[in-house]
C-alpha cells in the first residue's frame, strides 16, 4: 500500500492535465462482445481480441464479411458470424460493443443503442465517440503490459509496443512463475507477505548494483592493462616497432581500411570480423598466428568500446556472462599457445585454418538465406563448454567466438539482444587473454598489419551501429560469406599447387 503522502501527491497529479483514462482488463472469456463490421478494421478488432482472449465470446455482425474474417472465426469455437444489416435488438445479450464500419451515421446508431443499455463501446478510428480504448498490447507469457496515448496517436503505441517487445527478455515470464510459486509458499498474515515480496524484488529497481560497479573497474582495469602490456612488448622487446613508428608502409593502410569495413560488416549482423579479417591476412601472406594475434589486439579495443555501449544500453546478461568468462578465457588462452608452438610450421597450419574460414565462410552464406532461425524450447545449458570451444577455436582460426557462441545462443532460444551485448562484453576479455598470450610467444614483424586493424577496427566501433541500420543483413552476410569462401578456397588451391 501506498504512503499517505504518496497518494495525496497521486491524487494532485489529476491537476496536470495528464491521460485521465483508468485502464481495466477485462476478463471476455466470461462475456459477449458484439463487433459490428467485418471489413479491415473488424477483421483488426477481431484479430486483436482473439489474440489476448482466444476463448473470448464474439458475435460478429455485417452484411459483407471478408473471408478472411471467416478463415480467422473456424478456428476459435466461440466465434459467431451473422451477415445482416445491425439491428437495434443485436445488442440485448451483449456486454461489450465495438463498432468497425465505415457508416458515420451507422457508428451513432450503434453508439446510441449501446447507451440506452448502458453498455461501453469502442467505436474504431473515433476516440470521441469510445468509451474505452483498444491498446497497444505487449505479452511476456502471463506478463501484459497495455499502452494508451488517450487516442492521441495509436502509431505511437504500436512503435512503442515494438520497443518493448524487443527490449523486455522472454525470461521475464520465468520470474513471474517463480515468484508466482514463492508467493504461495509464504506463510504469516498479509503485510508480512507484502515485506517479503518487496524485499526480493527491490533488486529490479534498485539505482546503483556494486556488482556491475566492480565490473565497470574491472573492465576499465583490464584495458589500461592491455595498454601497458602492449606498449612495454612492442616497444621496449621489439625494435621493428620502433622502425615502424618512424617509416610507415603501404601494408598499414591496407589493414586500416580492412579493419574499418570488417569492423562495420561485425557490427551489422554480431559476427564475422575474425574470419573475414583472418581469410584477408592470410592472403596478404600473414602467418597464421601473427594473422590471429593481430585479430585479437585490435579485438581489445572495438569490443571494449562495443560491450561498454551494449552496457549502457542495459543489454547484458550478466549471469549468462559469468558462465561464459571464465571458460572463454582458458579455451582462447590454449589456442592462441597452440597456435604459437606452431608458428615455425606456419606454411603447413596455413590450409587447415583456411579450410576453417571455408567452413565458416559456408555457414554464413547459409545463415543469410534462412527465412527464419528456429529455436529450441529448451536453452542451451552447457555454456561453460560453449565458451570453452568457442574462445579455443576462435584463438586457433582467428574467429569464430561470435559465429560460434552468439549463434548457438540464439538458435538455443536466447534474446538475440541481450545474447549479442553479453558476446560483444565477454570477447573483449577474450581477445585481451589471447593478445597477452601471442605477444609473449611470438617474435612478430607484422605491426604493420596489427595496427591497421587496431585503429581502423577503433574508429569503426563507435559508428557501426548507425550504419547497420541502414544496410540489409542479408546482403552483407551473402557478401561476407562469397567472399570468405572465395579467399579461402584461393588459399587452399595456392597450397595444393605447391605441394603437387
Amino acid at each position: 500500500m501506498l504512503p499517505k503522502d504518496s497518494r495525496l501527491k497521486t491524487i494532485s497529479d489529476k491537476k496536470s492535465g495528464s491521460n485521465p483514462l483508468f485502464p481495466v482488463f477485462l476478463k471476455l472469456n466470461d462475456l459477449h462482445t458484439v463487433l459490428i463490421g467485418a471489413g479491415n478494421v473488424g477483421l483488426e478488432k477481431l484479430t486483436a481480441i482473439l489474440h489476448n482472449s482466444p476463448e473470448a465470446k464474439v458475435t460478429v455482425i455485417a452484411l459483407a464479411i471478408l473471408p478472411d474474417v471467416h478463415l480467422l472465426a473456424s478456428a476459435y469455437q466461440g466465434v459467431k458470424i451473422i451477415q445482416k444489416s445491425f439491428s437495434d435488438g443485436d445488442l440485448n445479450n451483449a456486454d461489450v460493443v465495438i463498432a468497425a464500419t465505415n457508416d458515420s451515421e451507422l457508428n451513432n446508431f450503434i453508439r446510441q443503442s449501446a447507451h440506452d443499455r448502458k453498455l461501453l463501446i469502442n467505436v474504431a478510428d473515433k476516440p470521441e465517440l469510445c468509451d474505452f480504448y483498444l491498446g497497444s498490447i505487449v505479452q511476456k507469457g502471463d506478463l501484459k503490459i497495455a499502452i494508451s496515448t488517450n487516442g492521441k496517436s495509436p502509431t505511437m503505441a504500436k512503435r512503442l509496443k515494438e520497443v518493448l517487445n524487443e527490449s523486455l527478455p522472454n525470461e521475464l515470464d520465468t520470474t513471474l512463475q517463480q515468484m508466482s510459486e514463492l508467493r504461495n509458499s509464504l506463510s504469516g498474515d498479509f503485510a508480512y507477505k507484502v515485506r517479503k515480496l518487496n524485499e526480493v524484488t527491490s533488486v529490479l529497481v534498485e539505482p546503483t548494483r556494486p556488482a556491475k560497479k566492480n565490473l565497470i573497474w574491472l573492465i576499465w582495469g583490464a584495458i589500461i592493462l592491455a595498454i601497458i602490456v602492449a606498449v612495454t612488448a612492442l616497444w621496449f622487446n621489439e625494435p621493428a616497432f620502433k622502425t615502424f613508428a618512424l617509416t610507415i608502409k603501404p601494408e598499414f593502410y591496407y589493414f586500416l581500411g580492412a579493419g574499418f569495413v570488417f569492423a562495420l560488416i561485425d557490427g551489422a549482423i554480431g559476427m564475422s570480423y575474425g574470419v573475414t579479417t583472418t581469410s584477408f591476412s592470410l592472403q596478404m601472406g600473414i602467418p597464421p598466428a601473427a594473422a590471429s594475434m593481430g585479430v585479437h589486439l585490435s579485438e581489445i579495443m572495438s569490443n571494449g568500446i562495443a560491450g561498454w555501449m551494449h552496457y549502457r544500453m542495459g543489454n547484458i546478461n550478466w549471469k549468462l556472462f559469468k558462465m561464459l568468462l571464465v571458460p572463454g578465457i582458458i579455451g582462447a588462452v590454449s589456442g592462441a599457445y597452440l597456435l604459437s608452438s606452431l608458428e615455425h610450421y606456419s606454411q603447413y597450419t596455413k590450409p587447415f585454418v583456411s579450410l576453417y574460414t571455408l567452413i565458416l565462410g559456408i555457414v554464413i552464406l547459409s545463415k543469410a538465406f534462412k527465412t527464419g532461425v528456429k529455436k529450441s524450447s529448451d536453452k542451451i545449458k552447457r555454456i561453460g563448454l560453449l565458451g570453452l570451444g568457442g574462445g579455443f577455436i576462435d584463438a586457433v582460426g582467428g574467429g569464430g567466438w561470435g559465429s560460434i557462441v552468439l549463434s548457438t545462443l540464439i538458435a538455443g532460444g536466447r534474446h538475440p539482444r541481450f545474447s549479442l551485448g553479453t558476446v560483444k562484453l565477454s570477447r573483449f576479455f577474450i581477445a585481451l587473454m589471447s593478445s597477452i598470450t601471442f605477444i609473449a610467444m611470438l617474435n612478430s614483424k607484422h605491426w604493420e598489419a596489427v595496427a591497421g586493424l587496431v585503429i581502423g577496427s577503433a574508429i569503426s566501433s563507435p559508428i557501426a551501429a548507425k550504419i547497420s541500420n541502414k544496410i540489409s543483413a542479408k546482403a552483407i552476410m551473402v557478401a561476407v560469406g562469397v567472399i570468405v569462401i572465395l579467399i579461402s578456397i584461393k588459399s587452399i588451391v595456392a597450397f595444393l599447387g605447391k605441394v603437387l
